[in-house]
């Protein structure tokens, strides 16, 4: 008997590919990651609160984008650093977004719109981006360290203490 191999033409199978509004935007976070000169991506107000009392690595913050069958459109507001090329940077931002997106999702990226909120020096924007949550883990090591060096500094004199009690006890037994 000879096996007869089921062999499957996927053209015969009938569905379609959607991407979720989510996944396209983290594609479009994760791109904007090595921009030369894009300092941030601005969510506004309450978003950069938020930022500022914990550490987060939501890489979709400040980023609209509407997600169809087959196109793209994004928006965002962004913070450029002082002294760099904001057509430039604006021009590398569609570059790489429109690549990315086409080749992990082959959908067409048919408008990027891109509003700087703020321009600010590399200092500026490290010195504004430690956040609540660092300053208290700061605090909290400094601290730590200050309560070891006390502990120390009171088992060092409680040790002595004994030493000399030890030394000036008198024999309780002949």
């Amino acid at each position: 008997m000879e096996k007869q191999e089921n062999k499957v033409n996927i053209n015969d199978i009938s569905g379609e590919l959607t991407f979720a509004e989510k996944v396209v935007k983290k594609i479009i976070g994760y791109a904007m990651d090595n921009i030369d000169g894009l300092l941030t991506i601005n969510g506004g107000f309450f978003s950069n609160i938020a930022e500022k009392l914990v550490n987060t690595n939501d890489v979709t913050t400040g980023i609209n984008a509407e997600v169809g069958k087959k196109q793209v459109a994004v928006d965002m507001d962004v913070v450029v650093e002082y002294g760099k090329d904001s057509r430039h940077i604006y021009e590398e931002i569609k570059r790489i977004i429109a690549k990315d997106i086409r080749e992990m999702t082959h959908l067409e990226v048919v408008e990027v719109n891109v509003n700087v909120v703020d321009i600010k020096t590399q200092e500026q924007y490290e010195e504004e981006s430690e956040t609540v949550q660092d300053k208290v883990t700061s605090a909290g090591k400094t601290t730590g360290h200050y309560i070891s060096q006390q502990t120390s500094k009171a088992t060092q004199s409680v040790n002595e203490s004994v030493e000399n009690i030890e030394e000036n006890r008198e024999p309780r037994v002949e």
